[in-house]
């Protein structure tokens, strides 16, 4: 019976190479576009002087999205060929049926182990054959998925463009400083750390500037107030003490002109409406801000 299943399994391979593909149910997500909208998202960045999560966030989905779609693709493509060689070789080698056998001038442990040994490649090649169809469903749900994260970074930059006159009006309010001192720091960060240093305890520390850092660190107008050791979670007193400082972060936020918040891999972005939003796995504790309450101002 595995012998006929055998031969069933060559005439599917090459019936699979006969096909011709069909055509895709969606188009391939567009590196090239992707390129096109960051290039959009960064002029937004710099128009609302700061890093925009809502687009960052979107961003690197939609990034990570058709870098997945990509790779399954090469995968598809290797993969076929792989059947594609298996097809040919069943082809020449040719099905063993039971007459063969009985006609083989061979000692019987010789037959029988020819027999199992083209059991076990029938096996094989089934499994290929449905790793394939796995790969194809995935491929499918990838080329969907990057291609909704891209349509979801065209509607937010979209957004935020129709907002452009209402965020402006939000910049003036808070008027453009540059970093100077010792420090290096505008003086809006210098008050908002100042205020927080006397409302919270931070036993930890504060990092503020960062030389050569393209976000707000490298112009003066960002800190990191730790909650933990670096690179160690946030916990019992600790963690509590973070969600005070961003619940009051919020709360004061538009007096002391504070741009966005993240804590918790999550964001607040007075910009893009305000509200806590969550963030993608950046792949650690410090990148995540588990260990660190971040603070940008205007």
């Amino acid at each position: 019976m595995r012998i006929w299943r055998f031969a069933v399994l060559v005439a599917v391979l090459s019936g699979l190479l006969g096909l011709h593909s069909p055509q895709p149910a969606s188009a391939d997500p567009s590196p090239a576009e992707l390129r096109k909208l960051t290039k959009q998202a960064a002029r937004l960045n710099e128009l609302y002087r700061g890093q925009i999560q809502s687009l960052e966030e979107i961003r690197i989905q939609a990034k990570r999205a058709t870098d997945t779609s990509s790779d399954l693709q090469a995968r598809l493509a290797a993969a076929q060929a792989d059947v594609g060689r298996i097809a040919q070789t069943a082809y020449m080698v040719g099905p063993l049926d039971g007459i063969q056998l009985l006609g083989m001038k061979a000692q019987p442990h010789q037959i029988l182990g020819q027999a199992a040994n083209m059991a076990y490649m029938a096996t094989e090649r089934t499994e290929r054959v449905k790793s394939i169809q796995s790969l194809i469903e995935k491929s499918k749900e990838a080329k969907l998925n990057a291609n909704d994260k891209i349509e979801k970074l065209k509607k937010e930059i979209k957004t935020l463009q129709s907002k452009r006159d209402e965020i402006q009006r939000l910049l003036n309010k808070y008027g453009f400083q540059q970093p100077g001192g010792a420090e290096g720091l505008t003086q809006r960060m210098i008050t908002v750390r100042a205020e927080i240093m006397q409302n919270f305890p931070m036993k930890y520390g504060v990092g503020c500037l960062r030389p050569g850092d393209p976000g707000e660190h490298g112009k003066g107008r960002a800190c990191d107030f730790m909650m933990s050791r670096g690179g160690t979670m946030a916990a019992g007193a600790d963690a509590a003490n973070g969600d005070a400082l961003s619940d009051w972060l919020i709360k004061n936020g538009p007096r002391l002109g504070v741009m966005y918040i993240i804590w918790k891999q999550r964001y607040y972005d007075i910009r893009s409406g305000g509200g806590w939003d969550p963030m993608s796995d950046r792949g650690g504790v410090t990148a995540n801000h588990y260990d660190h309450v971040h603070v940008s101002v205007f």
